[in-house]
């Protein structure tokens, strides 16, 4: 796995750790791109507290910033860091249902064996 993928991912975890940048993320795929201000009032949150969240939001790339009319910049949600994400954790999975399997099958032929040994204690015990 690339070392920037890990490093996107990280970031994006990290961003959606926070349960309110989840619900401006949440409100941003409801609603579509908005600013700060109607994002706070939307939210049980300052406007300045819904920046702060923004900068973090847009620092992993989960939001791009766009200058409309009045300076008034509107957030649009970026799904290009999620999709890595996603792979992110589909390779750990896959890594980890690898490894699963392999236990199971170590498991099955131990429970097997052991099957066999206690048949041929009881025959000959």
């Amino acid at each position: 796995m690339p070392p920037d993928t890990e490093a996107i991912a990280e970031q994006v975890f990290a961003a959606l750790a926070d349960p309110t940048r989840r619900a401006i993320l949440a409100a941003l795929a409801s609603g579509g791109p908005a600013t700060a201000t109607e994002l706070a009032d939307q939210l049980p949150v300052t406007r300045q507290a819904i920046a702060k969240h923004l900068f973090l939001l847009a620092d992993a790339g989960l939001v791009t910033g766009e200058h409309g009319e009045r300076r008034r910049v509107r957030y649009r949600l970026r799904s290009e860091p999620m999709r890595v994400a996603q792979q992110f954790l589909a390779a750990m999975a896959n890594d980890w249902d690898a490894r699963l399997d392999a236990l199971t099958q170590h498991l099955d032929r131990s429970a097997r064996m052991n099957q066999k040994r206690n048949a041929r204690t009881d025959r000959h015990g």
